[in-house]
């Protein structure tokens, strides 16, 4: 990569997320009213449902007090942060159990939880940043105690129904994934004192448990022990979500100076590229079959905007790591890929949703799903990550 390739880089992600993608959610979906943030959005950004989805109210509070921490500390982004914080705190935990709600009203009444609780590692993040932002301990204790319930939840389910029976169990790459990306953040911002402890765990639970060095692949469900399951749901592979849990090890290896920890991101990266890249029409399928068979779900070859970012991301971290130049090539193809299909010239932002050759399936900008998160993470990293390569 070249220094007139990397100075453009730097102004696409730099310019993309202060410029178009930051400035479109705050002028769309800030609720002024009830408090919080109303997600899903037509191409124009004009409302198109008032329910606010749990994980969004998290994941835009955490994106504004990182961008206030590590970018400038501007007022009108801590003061969001603020607002959805507190809509998090007067709406979305249910007094009867403490657990988060998934999905409320415009006003934050309950509609439902989910069975998981990712709801509270993303509110947990955004704690954390606020913490950092403004030193006051609530916000920390609030990280802190919102961490717990994520893995209490998580490792001992209580109160819920199950989604299947004792007749096939699984383990799911999910949860080490988010739990190693959830200590990390608490780490920086809040300094959580058993952090690394959760990271390392998560970690080896990725490594024992879901790569499968035999046939060089990333397992999404496996058995408790580890085993292949063939059937639909065993079989079924999300490159996109595997090559994420792989930035997410590089960068730990990175911060470590561990090498070991960087070549196993970065074989996660490669196994999951020769499976998941479109060889017809380019772009990160989104699901595909172990075994090369048909795949149950009928969106399986769409192109969902988040695998690309985390793709992007991926393949320039292994580059800046390695110094490799296969991964700048493949960071070329799905950064050129992605800008060419993606984003909206005339209203601004990422579409969410596209056919397999990249035609839109979907003007949607948001919805309980696709909020500022993915794409200005991604932004964010690459800008960050090649500004310090070219110091």
């Amino acid at each position: 990569m070249d220094e007139s390739r990397r100075n453009e880089l730097i102004t696409t992600y730099r310019d993309g997320l202060l410029g178009d993608t930051l400035p479109f959610w705050i002028k769309h979906c800030v609720d002024r009213e009830y408090g919080g943030f109303m997600m899903s959005l037509d191409r124009d950004g004009t409302v198109i449902d008032t329910d606010k989805g749990v994980w969004q109210q998290g994941r835009f509070t955490w994106l504004l007090g990182e961008l206030y921490n590590n970018v400038q500390p501007r007022d009108e982004w801590l003061e969001l942060a603020k607002h959805g914080a507190r809509f998090l705190d007067d709406h979305c935990f249910d007094p009867a159990d403490g657990r988060m709600w998934f999905h409320v009203t415009r006003e934050g009444k309950p509609i439902r939880k989910r069975r998981y609780a990712f709801s509270e590692s993303f509110a947990s993040i955004a704690y954390g940043e606020l913490f950092k932002a403004t030193g006051d301990e609530q916000y920390a204790e609030k990280a802190r105690r919102t961490f717990r319930r994520f893995l209490d939840h998580n490792l001992n389910p209580l109160g819920v129904q199950p989604k299947f029976t004792s007749t096939r169990p699984t383990r799911g790459i999910g949860f080490p994934m988010i739990t190693l990306v959830t200590a990390q953040e608490l780490r920086e911002s809040i300094g959580l004192s058993d952090a690394d402890r959760w990271i390392d765990r998560s970690i080896d639970d990725i490594r024992r448990f879901h790569l499968k060095e035999e046939i060089q692949c990333v397992m999404e469900t496996v058995s408790p022990t580890g085993e292949i399951i063939d059937h639909f749901d065993g079989r079924t592979l999300n490159p996109g979500h595997a090559i994420e849990g792989g930035w997410f090890i590089m960068q730990e290896g990175k911060l470590r100076g561990d090498a070991s920890l960087v070549q196993t991101g970065c074989q996660m990266l490669d196994w999951m590229w020769q499976r998941g890249w479109d060889q017809e029409f380019g772009g990160i399928l989104y699901f595909v079959d172990v075994n090369g068979r048909p795949v149950q779900e009928y969106w399986h070859d769409m192109k969902f905007w988040w695998p690309q970012n985390e793709t992007i991301i991926a393949t320039l971290l292994a580059h800046q790591l390695t110094g490799d130049p296969k991964y700048a090539d493949w960071h070329q193809m799905i950064h050129d890929w992605s800008y060419a299909h993606f984003p909206d010239t005339e209203h601004g932002e990422w579409f969410g949703y596209l056919h397999r050759d990249g035609r839109l399936s979907s003007p949607l900008k948001g919805n309980l799903w696709k909020g500022p998160f993915h794409m200005p993470r991604m932004q964010l990293t690459c800008w960050q990550l090649l500004t310090a390569s070219s110091t």
